[in-house]
């Protein structure tokens, strides 16, 4: 690289060919002669620049700029982060070459393994390998480094440990045994319910990864939340012993974030858990990838170039032979695809255990019976939900869940049951409290003479209730019971086994003490009419999630679905009362395998102004197998278009959305077109 001149330059010298020997740079600090070439990826979050350049390697760095450490490098008049990728004794091309700026650190953080994941990971999503680097690698903390020693400490024994969490399925103690004996199954594992910690399903990861362990290979551990990482960090220090593990997570302060990583790449600890951070954790001798609750939008990242988990660990486990551990209480959609496909094997119970391992589940409908039951009218809850809950306390807590937060988020006409919607910006009218009028929930403004615009009413009526006016209801009809609430702003991780009403919202349900005697599944319909690609396997999730924690049926665990309609068949309905999550997937993936839908497609969404996606689309060539949706219009001034192809042109689009990406950022697109390949949720 030189290193003065612009960007054009130092991009016309790399494109002229020829080899040479590069030159001593006069100075105080010459070229090493030992391979002085580095190979580095520069970190210049410019699509159209995402490849490796050449710099030359001082005496002074030839030592610490060994691939995979940082270095700073000159690069069109700035000092700009690099990686070094690997030394060469020649340079590719002729001209000057600019020499290394600074060695900032001789930690070889990026490691062969994890480089050649993030580049698969790129090549997948039309994305760049410098934006899979920042998701894969955590910031350098100086302090980290230095604190932690080099040389990891001796293993100690593992403890002793009768394994009890994967007995009930038939096919588990053989995946065990393979994973122990280094070899590389790949499962999907179907956990059923339980409220005994010996055999809940932290308890089925963590003796999973002790036979990575006990085989002498290490393991990563991915779920959702901090919540499950406390579980699982539990049952891995039960079933591994202290020091074993170490935690990775996205909202760690920065200098525990870089001391995990620098566990796992100096080898102190075998296993990491943690959120979608730790997925590409650089833990040695990888044995097993793991990844909890495939459904969980959570394990999607936000960033470009918004790669899943499950993906990730794929290619992670591909590429160091190790085996594959997809787990949960249901199987998305995705997961269905790899069994169907044979890249993962079904692990599931029979029928007669799951029958003993899961509460008595209930549809109660839609309408609440006050005629039967008056206390039912303070309540709002159908009368077999509020019977179940009232006989459930005397024993034990009650969960109720709730699918929205707040108190009353959604109004409608009392008359026509039309959504209520703001007169300045049509958003939805709600209520934040059980005083003051209703108020637009998109721009604040107060509604003070409601008329609907359908049939002239000026009733309102809730369309769903909170969970905070859940709260403030159950209060009275249950006088004398504690209740607490768990959603956002306060989110519980558990709660005692004593008589209580736990008012949850989804996905925030604490934990209690030998289980719930009950939970009631409000507002049903709120879930399953969601306007979503998948409204029904997101429903199915959740209420699973819910009826996992509490105690089985034969133990007098019961569980009333509130708000599903009785006069059809809704198959996530079904499923959940038979409690048979393999049955929905499979139905779920052959209706999208019918409408050419991911998995069994791939997707690329396209949005920004109507003229910039016009022109995306004219400057993209597809294969001829290719099938495009609009422009249509996606909110204020912007346009989305769908480009859907067959799974084997998959990386055939991927080029060409990444070449679409590097053409604008040359040109410096000030619209440029964002591209999102095989999104959770087409239309949002």
């Amino acid at each position: 690289m030189t290193e003065t001149g612009g960007e054009g330059e130092q991009l016309a010298l790399i494109a002229a060919g020829g080899r040479r020997r590069p030159r001593r740079l006069a100075g105080d600090d010459p070229t090493t002669e030992d391979r002085p070439v580095a190979l580095v990826q520069v970190d210049t979050g410019l699509a159209h620049l995402d490849r490796p350049f050449e710099y030359l390697v001082p005496e002074s760095m030839a030592e610490g700029a060994q691939a995979g450490a940082r270095v700073k490098v000159r690069f069109a008049g700035q000092d700009l982060d690099g990686w070094v990728l690997e030394r060469r004794d020649e340079a590719e091309h002729t001209g000057r070459l600019s020499p290394l700026r600074r060695l900032v650190s001789p930690e070889r953080v990026l490691t062969p393994e994890v480089l050649a994941a993030a580049r698969a990971v790129a090549a997948r999503y039309a994305g760049t390998l410098g934006d899979v680097l920042r998701l894969a690698v955590p910031p350098r903390h100086a302090r980290a480094e230095q604190a932690l020693a080099v040389e990891p400490p001796e293993p100690v024994a593992l403890p002793a440990h009768e394994p009890a969490a994967w007995e009930r399925h038939p096919a588990g103690p053989a995946f065990l045994a393979r994973v122990r004996d280094g070899e590389a199954p790949a499962a999907s594992v179907l956990a059923l319910p339980s409220v005994d910690p010996r055999t809940a399903w932290p308890a089925m990861l963590a003796e999973a990864v002790r036979a990575a362990v006990e085989g002498g290979r290490g393991a990563v551990v991915v779920v959702p939340d901090h919540r499950d990482v406390v579980r699982v960090e539990a049952a891995l220090a039960a079933v591994l012993g202290p020091g074993r593990h170490t935690r990775l997570t996205a909202d760690q302060g920065p200098q525990a974030r870089c001391t995990a990583f620098l566990k796992a790449l100096r080898g102190h600890v075998p296993v990491v858990v943690g959120t979608r951070a730790a997925a590409f954790a650089p833990v040695r001798d990888l044995g097993l990838v793991v990844w909890w609750d495939d459904g969980d939008d959570l394990l999607e990242e936000p960033r470009a170039p918004y790669p899943h988990v499950r993906e990730v660990l794929l290619e992670r486990a591909t590429l160091a032979g190790a085996a594959v551990l997809a787990a949960g209480h249901t199987r998305s959609s995705a997961v269905a695809d790899l069994v169907a496909r044979g890249v993962l094997a079904p692990v599931e119970a029979d029928r007669r255990t799951v029958r003993a391992a899961v509460a008595t589940v209930r549809v109660a409908g839609e309408g609440a019976d006050v005629e039967r039951d008056a206390a039912v009218a303070a309540a709002h809850l159908p009368s077999v939900a509020w019977r179940a809950a009232k006989e459930a306390l005397a024993t034990g807590p009650v969960l109720v869940q709730v699918p929205r937060r707040g108190y009353l988020p959604s109004l409608s006409c009392q008359d026509c049951r039309r959504p209520a919607r703001c007169r300045v910006c049509s958003g939805p009218l709600g209520l934040t409290g059980p005083q003051g009028p209703p108020a637009c929930r998109w721009c604040g403004r107060v509604e003070t003479a409601f008329s609907c615009p359908a049939c002239s009413g000026t009733r309102l009526r809730s369309s769903v209730v909170g969970a905070r006016r859940t709260a403030e209801e159950l209060g009275r009809a249950f006088p004398g019971v504690p209740v607490e609430r768990s959603g956002a702003g306060t989110v519980l991780d558990t709660v005692a086994g004593t008589p209580r009403l736990v008012v949850s919202t989804p996905g925030a349900e604490p934990v209690a003490e030998g289980g719930y005697a009950a939970a009631l599944l409000l507002d049903a319909w709120a879930l399953l009419d969601r306007p979503t690609l998948d409204a029904g396997e997101e429903a199915l999730r959740r209420w699973c999630a819910a009826v996992a924690l509490v105690r089985p049926g034969s133990d007098g665990g019961r569980v009333v679905l509130a708000g599903a309609p009785l006069h059809v068949t809704v198959p996530a309905v079904e499923a959940l009362v038979r409690w048979d999550p393999a049955w929905f997937a499979e139905r779920e993936l052959a209706e999208r395998r019918e409408l050419a839908l991911p998995p069994t497609a791939r997707l690329a969404a396209l949005t920004g102004t109507r003229s910039a996606v016009a022109g995306a689309l004219g400057g993209l060539g597809l294969p001829a197998s290719a099938s495009t949706l609009g422009p249509l219009p996606h909110g204020e001034d912007r346009w989305r278009a769908l480009v859907t192809v067959p799974v084997e042109d998959s990386e055939a689009l991927a080029r060409e959305l990444a070449a679409l990406r590097a053409r604008a950022s040359a040109r410096k697109d000030p619209d440029p077109v964002t591209v999102r390949v095989d999104p959770r949720d087409p239309t949002a």
